[in-house]
């Protein structure tokens, strides 16, 4: 069997990379010439047995990774994967279905269908929600965005499908100034442009507020945004205030809840996402707070005809299923596409409701005993305790920072990434892994204890 001997090699690889994730560096320790001199090899006529690819692969790579997968990766959102949606991950690979419509892979598209409806159920979003799995949020905006730009112009009578959008009526995205660049993105790709957006200033808790939304809506195609977790300090907009004024507007309330709309799974949390599931679309990642292995994203429209309008296809050598089963590629803007929903319905299968709620509590608590933990030391500064699991660590000044955070990298012990936050430079804490325990914890503050 051509696959046994590659197969073997790759699970033991595997395993001793994810038994060496707490002893190993969690920064990178190759250089950029050193991968590029090892991996870029002449391409040669004559192919090499598979095992040999392997084993050279593995070898070429050494100290080329990150330990994203590791309880000490703190830098952006990322979370690691776990054992059962790892399995899911390796299993999706093998059996190698294309998952884009139901006669393609039958089981993908049921495993999908349910997941969808377990995600909106431990969310708090309507069941009737229409849904798509796709790589991230960034194509979980663009997919939300593109119904509600159907919508949107629909209602003034024009079909944005047919027509583009030369000579449309023009859209405005309403939003405030902590939006994730995703959203700028998302505009590029539909053709809307950053030009629509109105970004309108936070208050001093990163929220958008009902007096300024109130004053900046009017009867123009509108889509406003709202944040379930910002970027730096996790923030929440006020949802049931700003989702009542958007709606009375006849705008379109998008929520981008990347890793935020986890909070709905936690008992503790679940007050900070009041209101949200009254929204017509939401976005959020698998990646970060559930625990999946990259990629997966997921987009949810609460007007599944807009949805469907927006991305579905349809074509005579496609074979549609009549007894109603889903087909993915009428909710998502990919066609070929991996079965993203094996790893979501194992990890939720893994977790149940309360392994997700204990998981999002745990990360929250950690992040939170970090940032006290840095902050009690000489030479640090709390610029925001985390309300989830995002915090925000100064020390000195804007080059005293960036220097810190290169020398806790250099020691391997722990990985902190660098943001800019109302014109200071700050050291982001984020804590999104399941495996992050107290000793991980207690590493981290003694890396930056001794580089401080």
């Amino acid at each position: 069997m051509p696959f046994r001997e590659p197969l073997t090699q790759a699970l033991r690889f595997a395993l001793d990379h994810l038994d060496s994730l707490d002893r190993a560096s969690v920064s990178a320790t190759a250089t950029l010439d050193d991968l590029r001199v090892r991996l870029g090899r002449p391409l040669q006529d004559d192919g090499t047995d598979a095992a040999e690819v392997v084993r050279d692969l593995v070898r070429d790579v050494d100290g080329g990774l990150i330990g994203s997968a590791a309880g000490r990766f703190f830098g952006w959102v990322i979370g690691g994967a776990l054992p059962s949606a790892l399995a899911a991950d390796w299993l999706t690979a093998a059996w190698d279905q294309p998952a884009g419509l139901y006669a393609a892979g039958p089981a993908a598209a049921v495993a999908e269908e349910v997941a969808g409806a377990w995600l909106k159920d431990i969310l708090g979003l309507p069941a009737h929600a229409s849904f798509a799995f796709v790589t991230g949020c960034q194509m979980a905006h663009t997919t939300c965005l593109a119904a509600a730009r159907h919508a949107l112009l629909e209602r003034r009578g024009w079909d944005v499908e047919q027509h583009g959008l030369w000579g449309a009526p023009p859209i405005r995205i309403v939003t405030s100034t902590e939006r994730h660049g995703t959203i700028d993105r998302a505009l590029r790709l539909l053709g809307l442009g950053r030009a629509s957006l109105l970004d309108i200033p936070a208050d001093d808790q990163g929220r958008l507020t009902p007096s300024a939304l109130e004053a900046a809506l009017d009867d123009r195609p509108t889509v406003v945004l709202l944040q379930a977790g910002d970027l730096n300090i996790g923030a929440y907009d006020p949802f049931p205030e700003l989702i009542e004024i958007a709606h009375r507007h006849g705008a379109w309330a998008h929520v981008d809840g990347a890793f935020g709309l986890w909070a709905a799974a936690s008992p503790r949390l679940r007050h900070l996402v009041e209101g949200a599931g009254a929204a017509d679309s939401w976005a959020t990642d698998g990646h970060k707070w559930l625990n999946v292995p990259y990629d997966s994203g997921y987009a949810f429209v609460a007007h599944p005809d807009a949805h469907r309008a927006a991305v579905s296809y349809r074509a005579s050598y496609l074979t549609h299923d009549a007894s109603g089963a889903r087909d993915q590629l009428d909710w998502t803007p990919e066609w070929s596409r991996r079965a993203r929903g094996f790893t979501t319905y194992a990890a939720l299968r893994e977790l149940g409701r309360s392994g997700v709620a204990a998981l999002v509590e745990r990360c929250c608590d950690r992040a939170r005993a970090i940032v006290r933990g840095i902050g009690a030391l000489p030479g640090a500064e709390i610029v925001w305790e985390p309300t989830i699991n995002q915090g925000l660590l100064r020390f000195g000044d804007d080059a005293r920072t960036d220097d810190v955070i290169a020398a806790i990298l250099a020691t391997g012990e722990a990985y902190f990434g660098g943001t800019t936050w109302r014109g200071k430079r700050c050291m982001r804490v984020s804590v999104c892994n399941w495996q992050t325990s107290e000793q991980d914890v207690e590493r981290a503050m003694r890396a930056v204890a001794s580089v401080l």
